[in-house]
């Protein structure tokens, strides 16, 4: 299993983190690519990090089984200007793959036209920016092939509910033994 994080400068550390951290844990091969010209991308609470890659290193989309869209400001707004997410989100999400998005990056998947008639959730106050999606006001919610999640809170439940969809309920239950989840 294979997915890519989208990285842009003002993400929320946490989501973006736990998620990679988490996939990595059970051998899922993470690639966190930086959506601007510099691998270093800087958090929304001033945390920076390297990322593996800049968009044009990605070679074949299709590799991947899913595609995760961490929250966060002005992150959020920064991956749903980019014509290669909402590329990637849309090639991705029509393939049968998985796309999350956490907190304010559903904005992204309505900007890729793939959330009307589906159940979403998000960080709340975006609800008005994901019309012609049944909002849904829980932790995480998963619709066919997407996962969305509220916030920063539920991150562990997000990468979570990845691993399942990805692998199995029995790599949750393992992850949750080693993370001490209870």
């Amino acid at each position: 299993m294979k997915a890519v994080v989208f990285l842009a400068d003002g993400f929320e550390e946490v989501e973006a983190l736990t998620v990679v951290d988490y996939l990595r844990r059970v051998n899922i091969v993470v690639d966190t690519v930086s959506v601007s010209d510099s691998k270093q991308v800087e958090g929304a609470h001033g945390v920076t990090i390297m990322a593996d890659k800049l968009t044009p290193e990605l070679k074949n989309l299709h590799s991947y089984d899913a595609v995760v869209l961490p929250g966060g400001m002005p992150g959020s707004n920064n991956l749903r200007d980019s014509e290669f997410v909402l590329d990637t989100v849309k090639s991705l999400y029509n393939s049968n793959k998985l796309v999350a998005a956490i907190c304010a990056a559903p904005i992204v998947l309505k900007r890729a036209d793939i959330v009307d008639g589906k159940r979403i959730t998000s960080y709340p106050g975006f609800e008005q920016e994901l019309k012609g999606a049944v909002y849904i006001e829980e932790p995480v919610v998963v619709d066919g092939n997407i996962i969305t999640a509220r916030g920063p809170y539920f991150a562990v439940d997000f990468a979570l509910e990845i691993v399942n969809y990805l692998l199995c309920e029995k790599r949750v239950s393992s992850l949750k033994k080693d993370i001490l989840y209870t």
